[in-house]
């Protein structure tokens, strides 16, 4: 990717990280927002946005670096596991663990009701309902089905990774933040995993564009001579 695509393709990222951040607070964290509405505190209700669309950039850009981690894994991968089928099983094993963790070990523990394991519940669902989504999606984009199982893992995994990442040292109304980060992440994950292809063939097009410049710019030299 040309180093101007890769800008286009990362401030994209920071704009859908911070737009879906702000978006998702004002849904969540309503009774954070109201009091300042109702007191007329505009100037105050607005940093509050304000402040919420920085936290998703924050977001977007863990994102960012989780992805660019998760091409090299990939690539590790195939290479380690000699071929994609392997390397494909390997990573719907690494899915299925991921599962259980976040339902045993991250969610079992603060469910002390049923209203607790419906809202886990529904979290649980916007990963993995995105993530196949995001698949189907990538699948009819590409016309390759076998990135239904690289896409699931990158949005699975990776993204439950970055969660857990972004939860840490976070004690105060953790169910909300629980929620709140797990918006930004799943959007620009999708983002990234989806629109690739499409930065990566444009960049090539800009190449091919900069070659026939430089080859005409030659040939104008060598005619000039003549």
């Amino acid at each position: 990717m040309t180093i101007r695509n890769w800008v286009k393709f990362a401030f994209w990222a920071l704009v859908i990280g911070g737009l879906v951040n702000a978006v998702a607070s004002l849904i969540i964290r309503w009774d954070f927002y109201q009091p300042y509405l109702a007191n007329g505190e505009i100037s105050e209700f607005l940093a509050a946005v304000v402040w919420n669309i920085v936290l998703g950039m924050t977001m977007s850009v863990m994102a960012q670096a989780g992805f660019f981690a998760y091409l090299t894994l990939h690539q590790v991968g195939v290479n380690i596991f000699r071929t994609l089928t392997l390397w494909n099983w390997i990573q719907i094993l690494l899915i299925i663990i991921v599962l259980v963790d976040i339902v045993v070990f991250r969610f079992a523990p603060g469910a002390n009701a049923a209203g607790d394991w419906i809202f886990y519940g529904f979290l649980l669902a916007v990963l993995v309902g995105s993530a196949t989504w995001t698949a189907f999606k990538k699948i009819k984009m590409t016309q390759k089905p076998h990135v239904l199982i690289s896409t699931l893992f990158f949005m699975i995994v990776i993204t439950s990774l970055e969660w857990i990442i972004a939860l840490m040292g976070r004690q105060d109304n953790i169910d909300v933040y629980v929620a709140l980060l797990l918006f930004p992440l799943v959007a620009v994950n999708a983002y990234q995993i989806l629109m690739l292809p499409k930065y990566n063939a444009q960049s090539e097009e800009d190449r091919k564009r900069l070659e026939e410049r430089r080859k005409a710019r030659k040939e104008t030299a060598k005619t000039v001579k003549a």
